[in-house]
């Protein structure tokens, strides 16, 4: 395995940012509001607020200008695509964990942080959980990885495929274009697979697996190594733990070596599994879940502007531009064919299409 760089500061870059949108406050007139403390316990809570305010999942939910809106899928009978259809089930979160659980202060900090001073943002995530969340649960089980992991996709984006950091980390996971690539992700002037909510979870359970074998099983030093570098978190553990692995307590036992982003970053994947395993005890009872990801796979020649493929089957560009966030330029490359995916069901209307006139390429010829 190719050794990550020691001087990057994460993985997934420095935190995620969205300019089109400030974190919110809770509002005043939520019964959730609570009085501010004074406590030692509170000061240290706002120290460890900042950090998680930069981290990649708290800015990047956002969404981001020119985002297309997220339109639910209709997962039904119907004809096959030219290539394949997909759809995945309904969000199904056991309140049992998979990995160790774990609730001490640094927990309870951040269970309190996303109930209250995240709230708008977190209801959001929870929210976007239904849309992406069954297509990460699948691709978990079929690798016999813990469900829990999901919440470390939440808490990198926010459930955005769009979300992009200052230090340029993407995508549902927080790739930057280094580790994308060395995964298997293209990351090019027309496409970056970063953005793609499928591939890059294929690309990130891929890179997950091998830190959870090289430090021995030990999920959560996995999730540090995933945030920070393996490079790093392996070195502090043999300077702070003695090389040991394997043992969810060594995190706890180096944690203050970490850089602070790492430190707060497995509290926070475990505190949001706390939050998504029971959202209701924590006061979020009016979710609109977005439903699940579903869709048809045909095949487009290159050069080709997604409007006039969601023309040709008779939908908005919007719901084609959201199935493909990953065609960063709103059409198909233009040296070669291309998978788009469209609206469940559409690929016989869009067989029948090309069959009698074709779609045009973005320098507006028919696509022959």
């Amino acid at each position: 395995m190719e050794p990550v760089a020691e001087q990057r500061n994460d993985q997934s870059g420095k935190p995620a940012d969205d300019k089109t949108e400030a974190t919110p406050t809770t509002t005043k007139a939520s019964k959730f509001v609570r009085p501010r403390a004074t406590s030692d316990r509170t000061k240290r809570a706002i120290a460890l607020g900042t950090a998680a305010a930069a981290m990649g999942g708290l800015g990047a939910a956002a969404t981001r200008s020119g985002e297309a809106p997220p339109q639910p899928g209709k997962p039904a009978p119907g004809p096959v695509a030219l290539n394949e259809a997909e759809s995945y089930r309904v969000l199904n979160v056991s309140k049992d964990w998979d990995i160790e659980q774990t609730k001490n202060e640094q927990v309870d900090f951040f269970i309190d942080f996303l109930q209250w001073r995240n709230r708008d943002k977190t209801k959001l995530w929870l929210e976007r959980l239904g849309k992406y969340g069954p297509m990460i649960q699948q691709k978990l089980a079929e690798r016999g990885m813990p469900q829990d992991l999901l919440w470390l996709a939440t808490i990198e984006s926010g459930m955005n495929p769009n979300a992009y950091s200052k230090a340029a980390a993407a995508g549902l996971w927080q790739f930057i274009e280094e580790t994308g690539e060395r995964h298997g992700l293209e990351v090019t002037k027309y496409v970056d697979e970063r953005r793609d909510p499928v591939k890059s979870t294929d690309a990130a359970l891929d890179y997950l697996s091998k830190l959870n074998q090289r430090f021995g099983g030990s999920w959560y030093l996995a999730a540090a190594g995933y945030n920070t570098g393996e490079n790093r978190v392996e070195r502090i553990v043999r300077e702070r733990a003695g090389g040991r692995m394997g043992d969810e307590s060594v995190f706890w036992q180096i944690d203050n070596h970490l850089p602070s982003e790492t430190r707060d970053y497995v509290p926070l994947m475990l505190a949001m599994g706390h939050i998504g395993k029971d959202p209701h005890k924590y006061g979020f009872t009016d979710l609109a879940m977005q439903q699940p990801l579903s869709y048809d796979e045909v095949q487009v020649e290159a050069g080709v502007l997604l409007s006039k493929v969601a023309e040709s089957i008779g939908v908005p560009a919007a719901e084609v531009y959201d199935l493909n966030p990953h065609l960063v330029k709103k059409m198909t490359p233009p040296d070669r064919e291309w998978s788009v995916r469209i609206p469940k069901n559409k690929a016989a209307q869009f067989a029948a299409s090309m069959a009698t006139g074709g779609t045009q390429t973005a320098g507006g010829d028919a696509a022959e």
